[in-house]
């Protein structure tokens, strides 16, 4: 994997953002006191994911990164998305 350095502050950083976003939401979610907040988050947290996935496959089709790359991120991003709608 390798990014060039003029994506440092943009695809990589939004990369990261929404990929921290996700176990944050969660966290956050968890600790609301009422169901509705909780599944509102864990929403939140489900988009994030979503977000990252798209952002990996614009990376994959600037030539960032490679298929193989990314299959093991994709089993991991798919798996995290089913959790989340089955907690949801």
């Amino acid at each position: 994997m390798k990014f060039p350095i003029q994506e440092q502050y943009g695809l990589t950083s939004q990369i990261r953002r929404s990929a921290v976003s996700v176990p944050s939401n969660i966290a956050e979610g968890t600790a609301r006191g009422s169901k509705v907040e909780t599944l509102r988050f864990l929403d939140i947290a489900r988009a994030s994911l979503v977000e990252s996935d798209t952002q990996i496959e614009i990376a994959i089709k600037l030539n960032y990164l490679t298929n193989y790359d990314t299959d093991n991120l994709a089993e991991m991003i798919n798996h995290t998305f089913a959790m989340l709608s089955k907690f949801i």
